[in-house]
């Protein structure tokens, strides 16, 4: 307590960190401070200067209040703790000539503008505007920019609050935009009028304070008060990021990040923003079954029965679960298909985790160690394919001095980084260095499905422990499906992997598994939202809802179980997954022991305790599965992901999905002769 400092707001004493500024302060203290070009998340700029208040005592001027901190502020008289005034007569004159000078140009377009009803400007100008402007000059016209599929411009209302340059230089890592000019020929642009090449570019749009950039393909589609909230948690890839569903009627609208500091702080991807359009192209709205060669239209009643009589008269039964299941469903299916004698498998990428050592497969850290590291290394893992958001909280690692490694494909990761190898004898060779130098630092070792998924991975996933216990860090698994840690959880793994499970199965019952051939011959039962490329090999199929369609649990990337809410209904005669196996089973003879999605997760807390900490991350005792040098191949190791865009069925129902894969392969194949 001793180094913390008294300080009056509004006659209101406090004490706070002396390194805070006194926007902060005001914001301990429950005082609004209005502000257009501050965010606690980006460097402080200090150019709009809405935030002003007036240090009482000092100089005779408002003070901005986002680059003056406690510790510049003098004391008062006989020892007083300095005095902040936010409501006095000064800065309410100050503000209120903010706001007209803000307003001479900004065209006031509030009618049609997207951002109308969720608007900083709007806020701040109904508490210091004037209803009379002094101004009778022609306000200030700006060419509109073309920074892509993604986002909008209006530059004319721009207020060159500069967020958006600071974000994308920032957090993102580009330097594709900037500020140009001098006084009223300034102006927000693009460099060499280029689109936006970053995975996180949307975030801008939630950052500008007025219209001047907003969603294009939400562009004229609805208003903020037409549309039904519903916070939830993303599944494009298994970060589990925070989100808000905004759905119209029976129609998802949009994403939107929720503050989440311990998994995505504020911000979200590209995919989890814009996929929203694949939630109503190519969906499954009824069932069917193969007759003659062809799908045709089935009810329900007739769907089951026919996935029921090939389930009661197969000789050995798979199941798989696709990359978007819930973990109830998981539970579900492998309940299902174990009382039938056969076996379910989860991990189809044919990674080589353990379902037994939750070290192993959900790591020993949080996402948030990556914030207090010193060094990081990376293990055949590609973030900003694998996880945008996380790898731009590696890249806010490395702008406060982190140092990154990396065994793996080189690429771009928005930072520098050491290139250790790409295979897996230059991870072991990193074992046997000193690393003296790093065992009293927080460090991380990030493992990613590139390192795993292959003939050798669990020996990979060996030398990945022995480093990080030679190194004393932390250690994450990178997932890429958001289904993957929850299915391990509860055990939903084949003795023997994905081959094992297949080989010698006459019906296999496929969980929304997209990614892979199924053998032929075999009987398919595919349950999925979408008539992707498991659909198209079935012969019959269970419509089911999408992610945002029905109440889940999905555990993430780290370990942490969290809620997704049901924010629309399924289309058509689509079920619950969960239900839709449960009625199944009822067909098949093997009835599961739950009437009710509350006794199924009763059923999942009895098999994995830890998950009844929904938003914690267990603590996952630390288990090395030991070296096997002699399992090692001198293979490189390969990318996770190769097409950022397209991962899944829901994604590759997307319109935008499909314009913004098409963008970076020309991109990749293209470059720019100032390159």
């Amino acid at each position: 307590m001793s180094d913390l400092r008294k300080i009056l707001i509004d006659d209101a004493e406090i004490e706070v960190d002396p390194a805070l500024t006194l926007i902060q302060a005001c914001e301990l203290a429950g005082v609004e401070i209005p502000r257009f070009c501050y965010h606690e998340r980006l460097s402080i700029a200090g150019n709009c200067r809405m935030c002003l208040v007036e240090v009482v005592g000092g100089p005779p001027k408002p003070a901005a209040s986002c680059a003056m901190q406690v510790r510049d502020l003098r004391g008062g008289p006989d020892g007083a703790p300095p005095r902040v005034s936010t409501k006095s007569p000064m800065v309410r004159k100050a503000r209120e000539g903010v706001m007209e000078f803000l307003l001479i140009n900004h065209p006031l377009d509030c009618p049609i503008c997207d951002q109308g009803g969720e608007c900083d400007l709007q806020d701040q100008a109904m508490a210091y505007g004037v209803d009379f402007s002094r101004y009778r000059e022609p306000k200030r016209a700006a060419t509109e920019l073309d920074l892509g599929p993604l986002v909008e411009t209006h530059m004319t209302r721009c207020i060159s609050c500069t967020r958006c340059v600071r974000f994308t230089t920032e957090v993102a890592g580009i330097s594709q935009m900037g500020q140009t000019g001098r006084g009223e020929d300034s102006e927000i642009t693009s460099y060499l009028n280029r689109t936006l090449d970053s995975n996180l570019q949307g975030n801008i749009i939630d950052l500008c304070p007025v219209g001047a950039l907003v969603s294009k393909p939400y562009a004229f589609t609805a208003r903020p008060w037409e549309l039904t909230k519903t916070e939830s948690i993303d599944v494009m890839d298994a970060l589990g990021s925070s989100i808000r569903v905004d759905a119209k009627g029976r129609e998802v609208m949009r994403f939107l990040p929720v503050n989440h500091d311990g998994v995505n702080e504020e911000w979200i991807s590209d995919k989890t923003r814009f996929v929203w359009d694949g939630l109503r192209r190519q969906r499954l709205d009824k069932p069917y079954i193969r007759a003659r060669g062809k799908l045709v239209p089935a009810d329900w009643e007739a769907a089951l029965s026919e996935a029921a009589r090939a389930l009661v008269g197969a000789r050995k039964v798979a199941g798989l679960v696709g990359d978007l299941a819930p973990t109830e469903a998981v539970f579900a299916l492998k309940g299902l298909v174990e009382g039938l004698g056969g076996s379910v498998e989860c991990r189809l990428d044919g990674a080589r985790l353990p379902a037994g050592n939750r070290s192993a497969y959900a790591g020993t850290g949080r996402i948030e160690d990556i914030d207090e590291a010193a060094a990081i290394m990376l293990i055949g893992a590609n973030p900003s394919m694998e996880a945008p958001v996380l790898n731009a909280r590696i890249r806010k690692a490395w702008l406060r001095g982190a140092r990154i490694g990396l065994v793996g494909p080189a690429s771009d990761l928005t930072y520098d980084y050491f290139h250790a190898g790409s295979d897996p004898a230059a991870l072991s060779g990193l074992i046997d260095h000193d690393h003296s130098a790093v065992a009293d630092l927080n460090s991380v070792v990030i493992v990613g499905q590139g390192a795993v998924s292959r003939e050798d991975g669990s020996a990979v996933m060996g030398e990945a422990m022995a480093l990080a216990e030679a190194t004393k860090s932390k250690l994450l698994v990178l997932h890429t499906a958001a289904s993957r840690v929850g299915a391990l959880d509860v055990s939903a793994v084949a003795e023997g992997g994905l081959g094992a499970a297949l080989d010698g199965a006459d019906v296999i019952l496929n969980l929304g598994a997209d990614e892979i051939d199924m053998p032929d011959g075999a009987f398919v039962i595919y349950q999925g939202s979408h008539g992707d490329r498991g659909a198209n090999r079935a012969d019959v199929i269970l419509p089911a809802a999408a992610y945002t369609e029905e109440p889940g649990l999905f555990v993430n990337t780290e370990g942490r179980p969290q809620f997704a809410f049901r924010a629309t209904f399924p289309p058509g005669e689509a079920k619950e997954n969960w239900a839709i196996l449960r009625a199944l089973s009822d067909k098949a003879g093997a009835v599961l022991p739950y009437d009710s999605l509350d006794a199924l997760r009763r059923g999942i807390v009895a098999v994995a305790p830890h998950l009844k900490a929904v938003g914690e991350v267990p603590e996952n005792a630390f288990e090395p599965i030991g070296r096997t040098p002699g399992g090692l191949t001198g293979a490189p190791f390969a990318e996770a992901v190769s097409d950022f865009y397209l991962t899944n069925p829901i994604a590759r129902a997307s319109g935008v999905m499909a314009e913004l894969s098409a963008n970076a392969a020309e991109r990749a194949a293209v470059k720019l002769a100032a390159e």
